[in-house]
């Protein structure tokens, strides 16, 4: 750890990354205790500025980091942290899945492979964020409002068009019932309050099985 340059306060920004997905989910600050203390623990450790004291992430929430690698930059005055979220899978005091959730500028995917399955994540939040506020004409707060009943019929019946639209071999209108399915199925997960990171992590928990 004594290549790592710490600012004058004797600190050094960690961003923190979900190992599975890739996406950013905090940014917080480390000294060189915080730092021995996430090595030999192997959860995500950090000096809270504003309160002058270390504090593990998810010891009051229990939503833990388990970390699963520790990188720094070229300047070697930067850390990435690769973890797994543990617990309800945020890392957002709000309750968000990840801190940056605030759009302030976005430009569309020029072609098609630049688009990734982080925008599972992002539309998990738009629907967090409309059950939470109902707003008017919203078609997720009309569907959550329907109940369970309602929205487990409407996931049959986008599972059913899904399975039409492969039978037929189109992979236009696949992509699309497809599309359709996964978002019927984040409302479900939602209204479950069972977070996508669950899923990855049961994913990841038989990939780990079944090599």
């Amino acid at each position: 750890m004594e290549q790592l340059k710490y600012n004058a306060e004797g600190l050094i920004p960690a961003v923190i990354q979900d190992f599975r997905t890739g996406t950013v989910l905090m940014v917080a600050y480390m000294d060189q205790e915080a730092l021995k203390r996430t090595l030999e623990s192997g959860k995500t450790w950090f000096w809270s500025r504003s309160r002058k004291q270390y504090w593990l992430k998810g010891e009051t929430s229990g939503n833990y980091q388990e970390v699963k690698a520790v990188y720094y930059d070229c300047d070697a005055d930067t850390l990435l942290i690769k973890v797994i979220p543990r617990g309800a899978g945020v890392a957002c005091h709000t309750g968000s899945y990840s801190c940056f959730f605030n759009p302030l500028g976005q430009w569309e995917p020029s072609g098609e492979g630049e688009a990734s399955p982080e925008i599972l994540e992002e539309l998990a939040e738009v629907i967090k964020k409309r059950r939470a506020e109902r707003p008017p004409g919203s078609y997720v707060a009309r569907l959550l409002e329907g109940g369970r009943e309602e929205i487990a019929r409407k996931l049959g019946e986008e599972s059913l068009e899904t399975l039409l639209a492969y039978l037929k071999g189109s992979r236009e209108e696949l992509a699309r019932e497809a599309a359709d399915l996964l978002f019927h199925l984040l409302v479900l997960l939602e209204e479950a309050d069972l977070p996508p990171a669950a899923i990855w992590a049961e994913l990841a928990r038989r990939r780990k099985e079944r090599g």
